[in-house]
């Protein structure tokens, strides 16, 4: 570049602009039709293959014999026998009535007031719980 010349010319000529080229065209101009709005989701059939039903089996106070969800064996339910909500409100009760000398812990003890908690005995899934 020349530090003496005078500088080059912006697009004046005889004291006026030029116009600016053409606007390229648009996407429908140039490849023709509509333009995409939104992304491509493709829309697939639904296939109808086998049914599959389950079965809720109801627990109860004893182990009971089902298929399970987790590992899909036919099993006896392994029982645990926790102490539930009803436990934990009588020793309540008791201790505030002053049988605090360990009377308060004979609701733990007692078959009525205990939660069964079924588990599989093959993958020792938790699969549900009876409260009393």
């Amino acid at each position: 570049m020349e530090k003496n010349g005078n500088p080059p010319s912006y697009g004046w000529s005889n004291g006026h602009m030029q116009a600016p080229p053409a606007a390229p065209p648009s996407y429908s101009q140039a490849v023709g039709g509509v333009g995409p709005s939104s992304p491509y989701t493709p829309q697939y059939p639904r296939t109808t293959g086998p049914q599959i039903v389950t079965t809720v089996v109801p627990l109860g106070p004893q182990s009971t014999h089902m298929i399970c969800p987790s590992c899909h064996g036919e099993i006896d339910t392994a029982s645990k026998k926790k102490p539930g909500l009803i436990a934990y409100i009588a020793g309540s009760v008791m201790c505030i009535l002053g049988l605090f000398c360990g009377c308060c812990l004979i609701p733990c003890c007692i078959d009525s007031c205990m939660d069964v908690h079924h588990e599989c005995p093959n993958c020792g899934a938790h699969l549900g719980r009876y409260r009393r």
